[in-house]
């Protein structure tokens, strides 16, 4: 089994970083990858969960460092259909209350439609990314192009294990002014919840 090195990560959201992009852009530009996914934003948990391809995957926020970088650790990855028994777990890891379950497993419909749709704590966010990848010190570094529930952001990211690196890599590229915002807190200033 792999062992999961959880990394670092500083992020900022924006309409505009001409500065810091321009920065990122001197260097080769790796991959370019798009994808759309369903965020599950909950009121009262700021995990991330989202859905990409019918897998759920959700992380919770494990550590803060002093420069305010923010460390996630996986903590379900699961194929729909999905047991009972990790729908439970998803809506504790939510924090709101349970709704009525008539099923041993949910498939995604069923999920969708059923339990969390009309959940009035939690919000679903439509999110369509363009993402430019690239390597600079060691770190993983991207840009992408993003529109949350057809409001359109981009996004600056800098991930490494090494924290202190994630820190001079940010300040290399002229972006530390910027404040560090996850994908969770720019979806609930998105949907008006923040």
């Amino acid at each position: 089994m792999t062992k999961i090195v959880p990394r670092w990560e500083w992020r900022t959201f924006g309409s505009n970083f001409d500065q810091g992009e321009d920065t990122i852009k001197k260097y080769e530009c790796l991959s370019i990858r798009e994808s759309q996914e369903i965020y599950i934003l909950s009121k009262y948990s700021n995990d991330n969960t989202k859905i990409r391809d019918e897998r759920i995957d959700i992380r919770t926020l494990t550590n803060v460092s002093d420069s305010n970088l923010e460390q996630w650790m996986p903590i379900m990855k699961e194929e729909f259909p999905i047991s009972l028994n990790k729908v439970k777990k998803l809506f504790g890891h939510w924090k709101v209350n349970t709704p009525h379950f008539e099923r041993d497993e949910y498939t995604y419909n069923q999920f969708m439609n059923e339990l969390v749709n009309h959940h009035p704590d939690l919000a679903l966010i439509k999110v369509e990314k363009t993402r430019f990848g690239y390597n600079i010190n060691d770190a993983i570094v991207e840009i992408a192009e993003t529109k949350l529930n057809g409001s359109e952001y981009k996004t600056l990211c800098v991930e490494h294990a090494d924290p202190e690196k994630v820190v001079s890599t940010v300040k290399e590229l002229s972006c530390f002014s910027y404040e560090n915002i996850n994908y969770i807190k720019a979806m609930k200033r998105s949907a008006g919840w923040i």
